[in-house]
């Protein structure tokens, strides 16, 4: 095993987890591994960075769930905690949720600035038919069709629909048969829906509290890190219906670069990316729409696919950026003012209620108080919280301009006139900093598919690759989750090492009779 190089493309949560599970469970020597990166820092999607000065960005945020992420927290038991070595990633989430769990007050606000009462889905009897309808159809039954295809314009209108999309990030044009992975997948949830009771969440921005540990981690074990290396292509030798890669090809600083893959060695390679081409904007600038496929990970997936069709279809999910996109922002305070009002307005303290939507609002836009700090090295005058808007081409109500053309104090300027806070706003103009992001492909894992648009980790006739991350197909999971991604690496590394190791199974609420019938009341009320 010593003799055996393996290679891994991308450096995200599903790369580096894939870099976990080769040393832990399949007893690859640190050493052998390199990570290809074509930024200039670690964990893709799950990023956090910034400061007092300039502002604090994360492009979003993942929750978590104890009862669903089974490979996410498999892998967190085994890395050491930062501040404990003694402990591990995983018992420091537990203690942290422990302290305070979730329970959003004001989870939906209308455009009269009164809380909603949602704890009753709004369902009419035909939305309850069209769900279970739904729910009994085989994925090969629903294949590319949109949920809009599945339900009645009003089950749009509902508070059930609300608090769905806004939690997962869905559209009505979105796929219906992950609509239906993530009702099987979260089934348990929905008696806690309208408070996020089960919503777990980290001790930090999840860059700090999951990628640092894991690289710092995978660093000491000795796999090396090449960052600022974009992979731009893989060749494979054919050997009847084999294709084993033989090259990789990369570039980085304007020089290109090849690798010469033995027979013996493994190659990992992270697909897509929901994060590409991202942009920031500022207080004073609004973020560009950029499509180009700047960043990798699509331009890689496109080459490997038009030569391999069975490696999937790209276009399905990077074609539509008008369908995925959406913008985010970050906002860095520095008088406590605004904490203040909304702690009142909500009834949570800052941490302890989750997502708070404006569902009149026209971009569709949901907040979210943080506990507090929420980087490792924040300041304790300095607070931080997010946000995000579902329809960034529609026209703000108290902006008369499309989301993704304002500017992070226009952004600020729409939140304050739909909470009521306009007195709040001369001052969040000198103390704020507000950087929003637009991301084109955000949601683009979520678009219509048919079977064979995503490949499975490791694909028949390719002996010697594996591939990651939230465009692959794993039957049963959830994608946009940390999940899903993590599972994608479990996955592809049993496959291919066979270290005795069954990959950890899906939990199925479905099968548990408690949580049917408490779903069913639910959908009920």
């Amino acid at each position: 095993m010593n003799k055996k190089n393996v290679y891994i493309v991308g450096g995200g949560i599903a790369s580096l987890s894939c870099a976990a599970f080769l040393i832990r469970d399949g007893r690859v020597p640190g050493g052998n591994i390199s990570l290809y990166e074509e930024g200039g820092t670690l964990g893709g999607s799950l990023d956090g960075a910034g400061s007092p000065e300039s502002g604090y960005v994360i492009r979003g945020g993942r929750m978590l769930n104890f009862e669903t992420f089974e490979c996410t927290w498999d892998l967190l038991r085994s890395i050491p905690s930062l501040g404990d070595p003694g402990r591990s990633v995983m018992d420091e989430i537990v203690e942290f949720n422990k302290k305070g769990r979730t329970h959003c007050r004001a989870r939906l606000v209308d455009g009269n600035r009164q809380k909603v009462n949602a704890a009753s889905p709004g369902l009419s009897w035909r939305d309850r038919f069209d769900l279970l309808k739904l729910s009994a159809r085989s994925e090969a039954a629903i294949g590319d069709s949109r949920i809009e295809d599945c339900f009645k314009p009003a089950f749009f209108n509902t508070v059930f629909w609300h608090l769905w999309a806004t939690t997962f990030a869905f559209q009505p044009w979105h796929s219906a048969a992950e609509f239906r992975r993530y009702a099987d997948r979260f089934l348990h949830i929905f008696p806690h829906f309208h408070t996020l009771e089960d919503v777990s969440r980290t001790p930090y921005n999840q860059y700090d509290s999951l990628v640092l540990p894991l690289s710092k981690w995978l660093k000491e074990q000795g796999v090396r890190f090449e960052l600022g290396s974009r992979v731009t292509g893989l060749d494979f030798r054919t050997d009847g219906n084999t294709r084993t890669v033989e090259r990789i090809r990369y570039a980085r600083r304007g020089e290109s670069f090849e690798i010469a893959v033995n027979r013996e060695d493994l190659v990992f390679a992270t697909i897509g990316s929901m994060t590409a081409d991202s942009s920031l904007g500022a207080m004073t600038r609004a973020p560009l729409l950029e499509t180009g496929k700047k960043d990798g990970a699509w331009t890689l997936w496109e080459s490997l696919a038009k030569d391999n069709p069975d490696l999937g279809r790209p276009a399905v999910f990077c074609g539509h950026p008008n369908e995925s996109k959406w913008e985010s922002f970050t906002v860095t305070l520095r008088d406590p003012a605004f904490f203040r009002r909304m702690e009142e307005f909500t009834g949570n303290e800052a941490g302890t209620g989750g997502l708070v939507t404006l569902k009149d609002s026209n971009w569709l836009m949901s907040v979210v108080l943080f506990r507090q700090p929420h980087f490792i090295n924040q300041p304790q005058n300095i607070q931080v919280f997010w946000g995000y808007g579902l329809f960034p081409d529609r026209t703000g109500n108290f902006v008369q301009k499309k989301m993704y053309e304002c500017t992070g104090e226009e952004i600020l300027t729409e939140l304050c006139g739909h909470l009521g806070f306009e007195s709040e706003l001369p001052l969040l103009r000198e103390t704020a900093t507000a950087i929003p992001c637009l991301m084109p492909y955000i949601t683009s894992q979520f678009m219509a598919r048919k079977p064979g648009d995503r490949p499975p980790p490791v694909q028949k006739g390719y002996p010697n690759l594996a591939l990651l991350g939230q465009f692959c197909e794993i039957p049963g999971d959830t994608v946009f989750t940390v999940e899903y991604s993590v599972r994608s690496a479990q996955t592809a590394v049993y496959a291919l090492l066979k270290p005795g190791k069954k990959v950890q199974p899906i939990y199925k609420g479905k099968r548990h009779i408690g949580v049917l019938w408490n779903a069913l009341r639910t959908i009920l009320k």
